[in-house]
């Protein structure tokens, strides 16, 4: 039996990500901290987010997490998911620029809203870049719901396992 820890610092929806998972991984111990040792203790480590990013690294500061969170990454399967994604990389615009905790070299950048629709909200389909246990029994093209006005640009593609077009492709996975 693996053991799940997804991170709550306080922000987010954390519970439906902790009722998928336990869909998905019914034999598993899936469980919700804020808890650094729990963290580094883990098999596998999720890390939501929602909200803005200058926030999100003010609650991963003041629960302590950010050093558990960079080593996590480094060291075990790790899965950023919207903001948490997003929070791996150096440097957002969003609240006139956010520092992010620098796992993955990258900045976080606002869609060009003279040319699109923000925030880009809606069902679109993720392009899988690499063969990665990431798409275990998930289609190429699979759609997935997106509610964001921030993106990821210019990833390094060695760690780039989706992308998404919105009028340009970007990292989403």
């Amino acid at each position: 039996m693996m053991s799940i820890a997804i991170v709550d610092y306080g922000m987010g929806n954390v519970r439906s990500v902790q009722k998928a998972i336990e869909h998905v991984a019914p034999n598993d111990q899936v469980f919700l901290t804020d808890n650094a040792k729990l963290i580094s203790e883990a098999d596998r480590v999720v890390f939501p987010g929602q909200g803005a990013m200058g926030a999100c690294m003010q609650a991963l500061n003041e629960h302590g997490l950010v050093d558990v969170i960079k080593q996590a990454a480094h060291e075990k399967p790790f899965l950023g998911i919207c903001l948490g994604l997003q929070l791996l990389f150096d440097h957002s615009q969003e609240n006139g620029g956010t520092d992010g905790l620098s796992i993955i070299p990258g900045d976080v950048v606002k869609f060009d809203k003279s040319e699109l629709k923000i925030p880009h909200m809606g069902w679109n389909t993720v392009k899988q870049e690499i063969d990665h246990p990431l798409w275990h029994n998930i289609d190429d093209n699979a759609r997935f719901y997106s509610v964001h006005s921030y993106y990821v640009k210019e990833a390094d593609h060695s760690v780039v396992v989706g992308s998404t077009d919105y009028g340009i492709d970007f990292t989403c996975a």
